[in-house]
């Protein structure tokens, strides 16, 4: 077993330490509570399928939870809530994680059910779970994308950004097409090749003891072998298209509104020029402050809702996603010419020092709850430890942000938020509006989460 002497993450004391099959393992001592969180990170996400077997990863999430060797059934969830935590999974591009928060006397179980389903899900995984699951996965689909107003939106931008044949051009949730296709001989060749220990990393964060939890960590995965057989993930750092795919899309559907919704390829996660992006759509779309909100909703009430987000990527551009839902008869093109009329003069003038301030700080207030949280810290350890190399980056995240300039954020703003770096998908009701935009709009918002946040009980 490899080990690396303790350091100091914000004031948490962190260790690294690595058993002999590779699976890397992060524990935080914290005594503030009687609490401690389990997170296990797979370095495996929708980006890592092939095409015409989509969906696998996050069908994979479900079957986690369908029981192995020793745990039949919903063994997991009845175990872990009946000893008093809390548990899910999640997929997203770019990682699968599965996590559980404890009281402190009952790490031991969570980390012995981790490491079951790690060694011995394969033996109880048949053709009856794969179909069970297959069947919830596909009505999951219906009840929160293909069946919910807006709620391909997400979905269809993405395959606009990234062009057929780029790793991140499908979202987690797969096609229904492909979630047929898929064999039990697909399942069990995944499982092998991404949920083995050496493609995971392991955090434990809490009210611990790191000499015992470390060799609880041993004694339960340490005999689980490693496989070398995984394929890296193609390259999806850069975008190319070849001049044929669209960049704009107009549907009719039954939806609430007209609405304008745009994705903006932005930099890479980890990067200064991606932390003055964050800041860059925080002062122009976060929150009624927010410079589109202003401009849209409150002086031309031409939207009920207007905003942007970022989705970070590591692997791939991020994406800056705007959405904005007209109000009454205004009309698509008044939207995005405002729309754009905001990002230029953001461009050309850049963030007044109040909202630098206010960005960051809003940004800092966020960081910091996340980290208050000992299933938060212990997430974004994983998530540097897989996306990064590095759980100790978590220590300068922070800092970076608030050491970004306004010159920076004005120049990533120049840069990438202008109306020739972008796709844009907007929507024309079919019916009649009812009235209710913007209780509609703000139930319809929801879908455009890129981690598929599931419930599995």
């Amino acid at each position: 077993m490899a080990d690396q002497a303790p350091s100091s993450t914000n004031g948490f004391v962190v260790s690294e330490h690595t058993l002999g099959n590779g699976l890397r393992v992060v524990l935080s001592e914290d005594h503030l509570t009687p609490v401690a969180a389990v997170c296990l990170w797979y370095d495996v996400g929708s980006r890592h399928e092939v095409k015409g077997r989509t969906g696998l990863a996050h069908l994979f999430e479900h079957l986690m939870f369908q029981g192995s060797a020793s745990v039949p059934g919903n063994g997991h969830f009845e175990l872990i809530q009946a000893a008093g935590g809390s548990l899910n999974g999640t997929t997203s591009f770019e990682r699968t994680n599965y996590f559980e928060t404890m009281p402190a006397h009952q790490v031991e179980l969570a980390l012995w059910l981790e490491a079951d389903r790690m060694g011995s899900l394969l033996s109880s995984l048949d053709l009856t779970g794969l179909d069970n699951q297959r069947a919830v996965v596909k009505n999951e689909r219906r009840q929160r994308y293909d069946n919910v107003p807006y709620g391909t939106s997400f979905e269809r931008l993405v395959a606009m950004a990234f062009p057929d044949g780029h790793p991140y051009h499908h979202t987690p949730i797969g096609s229904m097409a492909d979630l047929d296709a898929a064999t039990l001989a697909d399942a069990q060749e995944f499982f092998t090749t991404y949920y083995a220990p050496n493609n995971a990393v392991l955090a434990v964060v809490g009210d611990i003891d790191p000499e015992q939890t470390l060799a609880w960590i041993e004694k339960y995965f340490g005999s689980i072998p490693g496989h070398d057989g995984k394929r890296p993930p193609r390259d999806g750092s850069t975008i190319v298209r070849d001049g044929s795919a669209p960049l704009r899309e107009h549907l009719v559907e039954e939806v609430p509104s007209r609405a304008m919704m745009a994705v903006y390829p932005l930099p890479l996660d980890g990067t200064r020029e991606a932390d003055a992006a964050d800041l860059a759509l925080t002062i122009l779309g976060t929150g009624e402050s927010s410079r589109l909100y202003n401009r849209l909703v409150r002086r031309d009430r031409s939207a009920v809702t207007a905003g942007f987000g970022l989705l970070r990527l590591a692997g791939a551009p991020s994406l800056g996603w705007l959405d904005a839902k007209t109000s009454g008869d205004a009309s698509l093109a008044s939207v995005e010419a405002a729309v754009d009329e905001e990002l230029a003069r953001f461009a050309a003038e850049g963030p007044t020092p109040e909202e630098l301030e206010r960005a960051q700080a809003q940004i800092e207030r966020e960081w910091l709850d996340r980290l208050d949280t000992v299933n938060g810290r212990a997430d974004e350890l994983c998530r540097y430890a897989v996306l990064f190399g590095d759980p100790k980056l978590l220590n300068s995240a922070l800092d970076k942000v608030l050491d970004v300039t306004a010159e920076e954020v004005q120049a990533v703003a120049a840069r990438f938020l202008t109306p020739d770096n972008r796709v844009v998908l907007t929507y024309e009701p079919s019916v009649p509006d009812d009235g209710d935009d913007a209780e509609d709009a703000d139930a319809a918002a929801a879908v455009s989460d890129d981690a598929d946040e599931d419930v599995h009980a």
